[in-house]
This record gives C-alpha cells, sequence and structure tokens, in this order.
C-alpha cells in the first residue's frame, strides 16, 4: 500500500511541475508575442495581489490607474469613443474604463464570475469602435480572471486567453 501511495505522490508531484513551468513558458511566449496586454494584466495581477476580491468596480480602476502610472503604461480613463452605425457616428459615446497605449480596450469588471454576455459586451465595443484588441479583467473571484479578445481584419473575433 505504502508504494502505490508514494507512487500517487510522485505523479502528482510531476503533474504539478509540468503544469508550472508549462505556464512560465507559455507566459514568456505571450509577453514576446504581445508585450502590451502582457503588462497590462500583470499590473492587474498586483492590483488583485494587494487588493484582493470583494471592491467595487470603481476602487480596482483608481488603483489599476496608480499602477499603470507606476508602470509606464500610457492609458486614458474612462475614455469617450465614437460609436459608428452604417458609417455614421453615433450621438452617444461609449465610455471604456480604460483605453491604454491608444489601442486597447480594457474593461473591468468586479462579479463572482464572468458571463458570456460580459465578454459580447466587449467585442461590440471592439466592432463599433474598430479597435482590435482588448482586455476584460475580473477582479471578484479569489484569482483575477482575464481574456484576452483580438478582432481580426475579417470582423470576426478570437479569445486568446
Amino acid at each position: 500500500m505504502l508504494c502505490v501511495c508514494q507512487a500517487w505522490n510522485c505523479s502528482l508531484f510531476l503533474h504539478k511541475t509540468f503544469i508550472r513551468r508549462f505556464t512560465q513558458i507559455k507566459n514568456r511566449l505571450l509577453a514576446n508575442q504581445d508585450p502590451h496586454t502582457f503588462a497590462i494584466i500583470g499590473a492587474a495581477m498586483e492590483v488583485h495581489r494587494v487588493l484582493g476580491p470583494g471592491f467595487l468596480e470603481g476602487v480596482y480602476q483608481e488603483a489599476l490607474a496608480i499602477e499603470f502610472n507606476e508602470r509606464s503604461i500610457p492609458f486614458q480613463r474612462e475614455y469617450g469613443l465614437e460609436v459608428s452605425y452604417k458609417g455614421q457616428t453615433l450621438g452617444c459615446k461609449y465610455r471604456a474604463d480604460f483605453i491604454c497605449l491608444e489601442t486597447i480596450i480594457v474593461a473591468i469588471k468586479a462579479l463572482a464570475q464572468l458571463a458570456s454576455t460580459d465578454q459580447a459586451q466587449v467585442l461590440h465595443y471592439m466592432k463599433a469602435t474598430q479597435l482590435e484588441k482588448a482586455l476584460l479583467l475580473n477582479f471578484g473571484p479569489p484569482s483575477l480572471q482575464h481574456r484576452r479578445l483580438i478582432l481580426s481584419a475579417t470582423n470576426t473575433s478570437q479569445y486568446i486567453s
């Protein structure tokens, strides 16, 4: 019986080691592939590490602005973006939580779990504003949830991470 337990513990250890190493390699590749969104996610992770879950979105938004400044990530907060419909600009504007580096929409949530409607909403904003990248950050759960969204040239969305 002792041999089975030792083999199980060894197998579990190797699995955890593999997952940890795989995650490190994946993160390095993502950092090289898309350093801007990687830097924004890193800033959000730091905010979540310090504050933890349980606050309203405004608290995380203010803390994230401080973290962006500390990391020299250019951003505009509560930025009004024009929305087009059939080639015409609408009078109402979409207010993004952040626009980072003039090209990336950052949407903040503080929910227990992200719903498909949260991602769909960000995709609609991307299509309407013609910005190709977005991050959906959820500070509600014990670990930060993030979704990296890319809008391709063919107007189809792609969920990256």
